[in-house]
């Protein structure tokens, strides 16, 4: 994903982005072992089409404008409560970079009522996790993980309690 991201925010050229894209991913398949290709649901008949699915929305603008945007100077404004979160096991997200982006542009900005947190065990989507891949968000029979919730539910009520005092 690393090489695919470079190639959406490097190659400006449509056409050229998703043939370097293409390229990056038929070779990503030729070197999956047949049980990952089991896994990830590979059908060598809806192979093209699938490619060509995932080219097409990597290369939208939305894509390109997620990837290269930078949350820093909005979160350097924000001067609520933050309680910022990652799953340990996110490998859409890494949590440890993420969090001290966080961290250092909400200090910078004066914020100092914020809470950043990693959740050990969890992936993305908050879920107890064994790789934290996203192949795996299905198979989890969790929706979210109580540790997770219970976090949430117990900031949301110190800052509650917090305003109701100040009142």
């Amino acid at each position: 994903m690393k090489s695919i991201y470079s190639v959406i925010k490097e190659e400006q050229n449509d056409s050229i982005a998703a043939e370097k894209i293409q390229k990056l991913m038929m070779d990503e398949v030729a070197n999956m072992s047949e049980e990952e290709k089991r896994n990830s649901g590979y059908s060598e008949d809806a192979l093209e089409a699938q490619v060509n699915a995932q080219v097409q929305s990597l290369i939208s603008p939305w894509m390109r404008f997620f990837l290269t945007y930078d949350p820093a100077p909005a979160l350097m404004k924000v001067k609520c409560p933050v309680l910022a979160i990652n799953g340990e096991k996110d490998l859409q997200v890494p949590s440890k970079e993420n969090l001290q982006a966080i961290e250092e542009a909400l200090e910078a900005g004066g914020n100092r009522d914020y809470t950043v947190k990693e959740l050990p065990g969890l992936n993305h989507l908050f879920q107890t996790a064994e790789t934290g891949s996203p192949s795996e968000y299905a198979k989890i029979n969790e929706t979210i993980s109580p540790v997770a919730l219970e976090l949430i539910g117990d900031w949301i009520s110190e800052k509650a309690a917090k305003t109701e005092n100040r009142q």
